[in-house]
């Protein structure tokens, strides 16, 4: 509430104009873009059939009549009228409407015969993008500038190990994630928290509470032999899935343990600070009260993050015939895995941090 109330009528004012700006600008940005991209101007829709499948579930297909003028590449400025087809669900098509932008692919340059390849959304998510910065700004000051420029880096990082990733075939991917685990750590808790007691505590509690998740999640995946694991569900992977699985499990689990560690790590030393007098085992139970009010609200964001992604294709199973049990072991068991990865890193975070704050915070350091 307190920081709501600090916020001023200019800064709400500048964060409508800014973000004004970066839709009219990202909205005339098409000439920065090699593929052919059309305004529509006109849409006529001219028919529809009814479609049943062999499991009775019906949709609606239509057809429509597209209109719009190319605004990049070669044919800038030419009209141009091709055919688009939508469905009701809209599961891998849409309906297009005047104003949208749409990118083309361009089957024939001399006789300019097209079609529509995708919607043109670089708005939408500039304008996103733009007003949680401006936000950060406003209700971190200073500090959201750290906050801002830790996601760039860590994106950059992220892009690189993807590419380092995928030059090497997928052969040394946990390595891969592992050491960028370590400096995506290293990184935002220096931008973040600064270079101080707290932040080494804060590092070494994450780092012990994720070996040990991970270690655990491979000695039992050693003892069970991987039963009831099915990466199938990771459809589109050219490369072993397991060593990927691992490393998006490592990746999942840092985030969480790490906002959880600096919280435990942050309230432990300013209670030292205040009660210079508290003995070690005062300091870990401190930190395990506090580990037990903020544990189980970050279990359940995890499990709906993991488990929500896997809902669209679920449903399309179900829809389809299959069984409850296989739907699930076909795309949410992975999402469960994660979810209880998690778990147990959340939990083990809470035990390193309270005991190495016990052991290193000091009255009066920072």
């Amino acid at each position: 509430m307190q920081l709501i109330k600090s916020v001023k009528w200019s800064q709400i004012l500048a964060i409508i104009i800014v973000c004004i700006g970066v839709v009219v600008l990202v909205d005339h940005n098409d000439q920065f873009y090699s593929t052919p991209i059309m305004k529509v101007t006109s849409v006529k829709n001219y028919g529809s059939n009814k479609v049943t499948d062999e499991f009775q579930n019906r949709d609606y297909e239509h057809q429509q009549k597209v209109t719009g003028t190319i605004t990049n590449g070669q044919h800038a400025g030419q009209k141009l009228t091709i055919g688009n087809e939508y469905s009701d669900s809209g599961a891998m098509d849409q309906k297009l409407h005047p104003g949208q932008k749409v990118f083309l692919t361009i089957h024939n340059h001399k006789k300019l015969q097209a079609n529509v390849k995708d919607i043109k959304r670089d708005t939408t998510i500039a304008f996103l993008i733009t007003l949680a910065v401006c936000l950060l700004f406003v209700f971190l000051k200073k500090q959201g500038t750290t906050v801002v420029s830790s996601i760039v880096i860590n994106t950059i990082l992220f892009i690189l190990a993807i590419r380092l990733n995928s030059g090497n075939n997928g052969a040394n991917v946990i390595w891969i994630f592992s050491v960028l685990a370590v400096i995506f750590c290293t990184l935002t808790l220096l931008l973040v928290v600064g270079w101080n007691q707290r932040m080494w505590v804060s590092l070494a509690a994450v780092i012990s509470a994720t070996v040990v998740t991970l270690v655990l999640l491979m000695a039992v995946f050693g003892i069970t032999q991987e039963r009831g694991v099915y990466y199938e569900s990771m459809q589109y992977v050219t490369q072993l899935p397991r060593p990927l699985f691992v490393a998006e499990v490592l990746i999942g689990v840092l985030g969480a343990v790490m906002d959880e560690s600096v919280d435990i790590v942050a309230a432990l030393a300013t209670l030292k600070n205040e009660q210079p007098t508290l003995s070690k085992r005062q300091i870990f139970n401190s930190g395990r009260q506090i580990g037990r009010s903020i544990m189980g609200p970050l279990i359940n964001v995890l499990f709906f993050v993991f488990m929500a992604e896997t809902l669209p294709m679920t449903l399309v199973y179900l829809r389809n015939g299959n069984s409850w049990s296989y739907s699930f072991s076909m795309n949410m068991s992975l999402g469960m895995l994660s979810s209880l990865v998690s778990a147990i890193g959340i939990v083990l975070t809470v035990i390193f941090a309270s005991f190495l704050s016990s052991m290193w915070l000091k009255a009066g350091e920072r």
